[in-house]
This record gives C-alpha cells, structure tokens and sequence, in this order.
C-alpha cells in the first residue's frame, strides 16, 4: 500500500478489444493487489479487475486529445487500455502498476494476501485434495518390481526433485546415488508413469554428464534396473527432446547424452524440441500476429507460420506420441530427459500421460497430472512465469505449450475429455496470476521453505464442484 499515491481516479475511459465491448468511462480504484474499473453506467455499474501480478507490461501511450492513453498487457493475452484524463495522474498509476506488477519477493506474491472464506479444517482439506502416494497406488506401486526410495528425503541428493522417489527394487541405493550424482543437478532416472498392464514405465532425468567420453558405472546400472523391471521388453528407449545439435553442444560442456555403446539394451533417440528461448521467441512473434488490427486472411496465416509457434506445439506432441506407442504398443519402458529434465521432459511426458490414460483426461486426472510432472518434479514457475522480478531470458511459455497440445487433442477427440477450454484456460490463469500456493517458486523445497500450505492465505483452490 505504500506505494499508492493516487488510489482513485475518475472519469477514466476503458477499452477492451477481447471482450467486445463498447469504451465505457468510468473509476480506476488502485489497490495493493488489483485495479478495479467501475462503469459510470447507472444501471450495471459493471467491475472490470486486473489482478497485478497477470499484467507483464506496462506502456504509456502518445497523449491524445482525449487523454493519456495507458496500455496494459497481460500474461494471460489480454490486453486493456485505459486512457486517463491528466498526464498527472496516468504518470503516478504507471509508476505503481509497473511496480506492483513486478514483485521482489515471494511474500508479496498474492497467495501471500488472498484469504478464502475458509475455516483452517477446510483449508487443511483442499492442500490435500491431491494425494500422489494415491496416485501411484492407483498405478499399481509399490510392487515387485518398483519401490519407494527415501534416499532423496531432507532433499539431500536433488533439491528440485519431490522427497520421495520410485526407483527399481534392483537399484541399490549406492547405484541410486552414484547416478544422481552423474546427471545434471543431480535429477537421477526417476519413475513418473507406470501402465499396469503391461509392467512398462515412463521415467525422468535430466542430461549425463558424459561429455565426449565419460562413463559411470552406477549410471548404467540405474539404466539396466529400468529395463529389468520390464519383463516384457528385452530393452528401453531413452529419449532426448532436445534437437540433436543442440546436445552435441552441451558435450561440449561437459554434458550431453547417453552412448548405445555404453548402456546396454537402450535404443536412444532424438526428438528436437527446441529450447525455451525459441519458445520464447515464436510465441512474441505469434502474440504480434494476433494483436495486428485489421489483417487479411492471407496475412495472419503468413504471420501465424512464421511465428513457428504450430510447428513447435506439433513437435511436443510428436514426442508424446513416441512416446505413448513404446509405452502402448511395443511394451517398452521410456526414459525421458533434456537439459535440466525441468522443461521439455515435463511437456514430453505430460503429453504421454494423457495419451496413455484416461484417468488424466478428467477433472481431477488433469490436476494430479500436473501436481506430479511439474510442481513435484521441479518445474521452474516462478522462473518461466515471471513472478517475481529476475532474469527476462529465464521466461518461457512451456505451461502454455503443455496446454494448447492438451487442447489440440480435444478438439481431435472431443468426448474423451471431461474437461473443456474453459478449465484449461481457467488454469493458465492460475499459473500465471499466483493467486494460490499451487505454482508458487520452482521447486517443492522452495514451497516447504516457504511454508506455503502454513501460512493463513497460501491456501490451494478448492475442489471443483
């Protein structure tokens, strides 16, 4: 509140090009958390919110004469002008909206202030609405095959990895901690999925660190209990996202990929996801093309191609489809990474998941989908969604990208899914607004550090109803 020098200001004009609607007059109130416009209309006196923490530009526009133009852009692709009558005052709300719109800290991230009209029974109830030891139960785990590891408990050997792991019962746990420490950010081959069916499973790491000819023997062994715990397959894919040049580049880092030469039993293959920064990129430039007044058909269409942004959504589902089939049809486990295995993995995998099972086409599927491959896995949200202030590089639209290819396969298949556009739009929201504990950080240790599901307002959403 601190910085609210001007927390009203009247006879403001509001334009909205996504909703449709007519340019109203009407009051800019200016809180801590929101701008809220209010028409001047008698009869409706309709709100307009714009929650802060979603709005990732603010630009002040040439005056006109009907006032100072002020546009905002918004993470969820809203774009809402204000133009407000003095220079004074639109000076004094760009100042604070560009403030309030970067937080610094954690702290003062919305989650932090939202209080839902819960008592602390139903608080304590909706942050355990998703229960992942439930969930691998579902699947069928732990059994004869698959255990439970404690070796990451205290997140001593990954800190960006959740605290408990399945790993093969055939992998010691010297094998388990030798192949931590091999991989990047010591993101050991950790089981995500597992079909029942057929004892096949999708696991996740991130890159050796083999360079042009490092070796670990704990790391094959980790590889060879993959395969072993699947009976069914004389041998496993380990599958890398990314474009093959650019993990020939990271050997020379020191990093890199798997050799057929030293594992024994993978088929290894390429599936060229590009990196977050292209993603970044193609979607600017596809954002641009939509927010163009008046294109042609031609136009857009052109524009739209060269975004590249199409392309890459196919690209993620190619990998899900590869994936899914080796899973699916050949019976075979899949080991899937990248770099840092926090990213394209997520996608890959994520992907693979709603191909493969139902269960993650439902309400309540989805949700637990996401719970484990990306906030128990270590996506990195506060990083790739900017909530707080940081590196602009470190932006990237891989959520997004998750679900437009979830989105895609239901307009392909429009009654295998209980849930529509409307849900999936609703949690792009969420992921970017942080108006719960669900998104917050880029880790679990950072949520238990943070004490998110402690504090009085970090509470998760509800159920659906």
């Amino acid at each position: 509140m601190e910085h609210i020098r001007t927390p009203k200001v009247e006879n403001v004009s509001l334009i909205d090009r996504a909703s449709g609607r007519k340019p109203c007059v009407g009051t800019l109130y200016l809180t801590a958390t929101h701008s809220i416009f209010v028409e001047h209309e008698a009869e409706r006196h309709r709100e307009t919110w714009v929650l802060h923490s979603l709005v990732s530009a603010v630009e002040k526009v040439p005056a006109t004469p009907a006032g100072c133009p002020l546009l905002l852009r918004c993470k969820n692709f809203q774009v809402i002008q204000f133009v407000i009558p003095q220079e004074r005052d639109c000076q004094d709300v760009h100042t604070l909206l560009t403030r309030l719109s970067r937080p610094e800290r954690y702290t003062e991230l919305y989650c932090f202030s939202f209080n839902p009209n819960l008592d602390a029974e139903a608080r304590e109830e909706s942050w355990n609405f998703i229960d992942l030891k439930a969930e691998f139960v579902r699947m069928g785990l732990p059994n004869s095959l698959w255990q439970m590891s404690t070796a990451n408990r205290d997140y001593r050997v990954c800190d960006t990895y959740p605290s408990e792991l399945y790993v093969p019962k055939s992998a010691a746990l010297p094998v388990v901690l030798g192949s931590a420490r091999f991989r990047s950010r010591g993101r050991l081959p950790s089981l995500t999925y597992y079909h029942r069916d057929n004892s096949a499973a999708i696991c996740r790491s991130s890159q050796p660190l083999s360079g042009f000819s490092a070796r670990c023997l704990e790391d094959e062994q980790m590889l060879q209990a993959i395969s072993s715990s699947n009976p069914g397959s004389p041998f496993m894919y380990v599958v890398d996202t990314r474009p093959k040049l650019n993990a020939m580049a990271n050997r020379a880092a020191g990093k890199g990929y798997e050799s057929e030469d030293n594992y024994a039993n993978i088929k290894f293959h390429f599936l060229s996801i590009e990196n977050i920064h292209v993603m970044r990129s193609s979607q600017q430039k596809m954002l641009e093309v939509c927010e163009q007044k008046s294109p042609s058909m031609a136009e857009f269409l052109w524009g739209l191609e060269s975004s590249g942004w199409l392309k890459h959504i196919k690209g993620i589902l190619d990998a899900g489809v590869f994936i899914a089939k080796a899973v699916a049809e050949e019976g075979a486990s899949v080991l899937v990474h990248c770099s840092d295995g926090w990213d394209r993995t997520a996608q890959a995998c994520s992907v693979a998941s709603v191909l493969l099972d139902p269960y993650y086409r439902t309400l309540k599927g989805l949700m637990v989908l996401i719970e484990r491959d990306w906030v128990s896995f270590g996506h990195k949200f506060s990083h790739r969604y900017s909530h707080v202030d940081g590196d602009p590089r470190e932006v990237s639209p891989v959520m997004d990208q998750f679900l437009e290819c979830v989105w895609q396969l239901s307009l392909q298949f429009p009654c295998a899914f209980e849930y529509n556009e409307r849900f999936l739009l609703h949690l792009h929201d969420q992921v970017y607004s942080c108006q719960y504990g669900n998104f917050l950080g880029n880790c679990q240790k950072e949520r238990v550090d943070l004490r998110a599901g402690e504090r009085k307002s970090g509470s998760r959403y509800p159920r659906p109803v």
